[in-house]
């Protein structure tokens, strides 16, 4: 084997003639790997001094650790400098005249809030009231205030997301709220009578997802409690809502139905003409809302006197409407976050 010192002179030459061969920063990272990395040639050169006697680790490791040092600093030197011009083509590359006019691409509210917001828009020129509440609520605001205890039947209608855990149930459990009736018995607990509030809003109900059903899901419900209300209201408001919203006259009719937070309770239907799939105009009556006259028992849990005030409540679903309204099948279509679905609605 060769001298080591000759080794290093070899080497030395060999690195300096790569080193003005390279042109590109691709050629110095392989510069790099292939004469200074740790596995390198000069890297073995330092590993093998520990097998050098005395006299020739002086004469040799200033000479190894010498061309180290040059061939590094000439690296990082040429190195910054092509790094330096890559930057500078970029940014002739990527260069933007902030005076040109380009294209403005606004962006657009979604079907559901687009609905939610001309619904907030018909309530409140009716006198309405626009409410909010936690969506994480107690069992006593969701369940016990509106009429259905711990022990009613009513409780299996509603697959519920509980919080809290346990067998023995307790004012302090807490729920995703199943609807958002707990924020009217907010506001009747806070402010009393008369009343007249709408309240849109995220509720969760623990169930399978498929075309026309969404774990999570968006309702408006409505509350309107003062002297000498009655159903007559309830329907001249419905009325009005729909045929504001659908910019026509809307028919609906009232079926019987049960809830135990009204009584008497009220299915409401509409009748709905669309176009189907094959360009045919079809019509039928389509089940809306639940609603009906505030049962006293509600009242009186939010301190209110059944004697003196009663009022209406109906609550339907916001998702379902804006199917409604924009032709959509499919509720999954709602959450896709699909760019062509949603681009449809930029100008509504």
């Amino acid at each position: 084997m060769k001298p080591l010192v000759n080794r290093v002179s070899e080497f030395s030459r060999k690195a300096k003639g790569a080193f003005d061969k390279a042109r590109t920063l691709e050629d110095f990272k392989n510069f790099y790997a292939e004469f200074l990395s740790k596995k390198s040639e000069l890297n073995e050169f330092l590993k093998g001094m520990k097998d050098l006697s005395e006299g020739e680790r002086k004469k040799i490791g200033p000479l190894i650790q010498s061309l180290r040092t040059e061939l590094t600093e000439l690296f990082e030197q040429k190195q910054s400098q092509l790094e330096q011009q890559e930057m500078n083509k970029k940014l002739v590359a990527d260069w933007l005249d902030i005076t040109k006019r380009r294209e403005q691409w606004k962006g657009s509210l979604h079907p559901v809030s687009l609905v939610q917001k001309r619904i907030e828009e018909i309530f409140t020129s009716m006198g309405f009231e626009v409410a909010d509440g936690p969506e994480v609520e107690t069992e006593w605001h969701n369940f016990d205030a509106l009429n259905i205890p711990d022990s009613h039947p009513a409780r299996d209608m509603q697959d519920t997301f509980w919080i809290s855990t346990g067998h023995e149930k307790s004012h302090q459990n807490t729920v995703l709220r199943t609807h958002t009736s707990s924020v009217q018995i907010r506001k009747m607990m806070a402010d009393g009578a008369p009343v007249r509030i709408i309240v849109p809003g995220r509720v969760y109900r623990n169930e399978a997802v498929d075309m026309t059903h969404d774990a999570t899901f968006y309702q408006v419900e409505g509350l309107l409690v003062d002297k000498g209300i009655s159903l007559a209201h309830l329907k001249g408001t419905v009325q009005t809502m729909l045929s504001e919203l659908f910019q026509k006259d809307i028919k609906i009719r009232f079926r019987p139905g049960y809830f135990p937070f009204v009584e008497p309770g009220l299915e409401v239907d509409i009748w709905f003409e669309f176009t189907d799939k094959e360009g045919k105009s079809r019509a039928m009556w389509l089940e809306f809302m639940g609603a009906g006259m505030v049962h006293p028992n509600v009242l009186r849990n939010c301190g209110i006197d059944p004697s003196k005030y009663s009022g209406f409540a109906f609550g339907f679903g916001l998702t379902r409407l804006a199917m409604m309204k924009y032709g959509i099948e499919d509720i999954r279509l709602l959450f896709s976050q699909k760019k062509d679905f949603l681009n449809q609605f930029a100008c509504s």
